[in-house]
């Protein structure tokens, strides 16, 4: 690494652990830690076992547990009932078919638009059913309307789709360039892939 995290101070080294284990889907082991921070293992073993400790604070409602070889972070035994209870309130995740997705693409890049550039873009006729589905689901909404002749109404994203793909606003998106590329490398890696 270019700025060894082994120059932190120790809290800081803890704290970059703790947020290591927190980000990985599966149980990280020490060698993974030692080896991709380039620090001793005893160190980050040391470190680990501190980390365990302080979670075991009944004032916290996570802890660090030693899973399948590894450390995992997860809520407490104690609150499983209700973190469960709790998730069941939640709205479920937000689903979006391909066409729902390219539309909603060509509004958040092209805003304000209105339906018949959505339609001269994407080359389809029925897209009003998809833009109702996106209003219905409020990741889009009317702009006002269009000065021409016939005064479309115009769409534009909403904050709600700036919360659902974790934008602080449209100018976080990715350039148009940016995205292609996005794209390309992920049909890449889809191909790559052996079935």
């Amino acid at each position: 690494m270019s700025d060894s995290p082994f120059a932190l101070p120790q809290a800081a080294r803890k704290a970059l652990l703790e947020a290591i284990i927190y980000v990985t889907e599966e149980p990280v082991t020490l060698e993974q830690l030692a080896k991709g921070l380039e620090w001793p293992k005893e160190e980050v073993e040391a470190l680990i076992g501190e980390l365990v400790a302080e979670h075991q604070d009944p004032a916290r409602g996570v802890e660090i547990r030693a899973v399948a070889g590894g450390y995992k972070l997860s809520t407490k035994a104690e609150h499983h009932e209700a973190v469960r209870q709790f998730v069941k309130t939640l709205k479920p995740p937000l689903k979006l078919s391909m066409a729902a997705l390219e539309t909603l693409s060509v509004i958040a890049y092209k805003q304000p638009i209105t339906m018949p550039e959505i339609q001269e873009i994407r080359g389809l006729s029925a897209a009003s059913g998809v833009v109702k589905t996106l209003l219905d689901r409020k990741l889009i909404t009317t702009a006002g309307r269009k000065a021409v002749i016939g005064r479309p109404i115009l769409y534009k994203t909403t904050r709600e789709f700036l919360v659902q793909f974790g934008l602080n606003d449209v100018s976080e998106l990715p350039s148009l360039k940016e995205f292609e590329e996005l794209s390309r490398a992920a049909l890449g890696e889809a191909e790559a892939v052996p079935e």
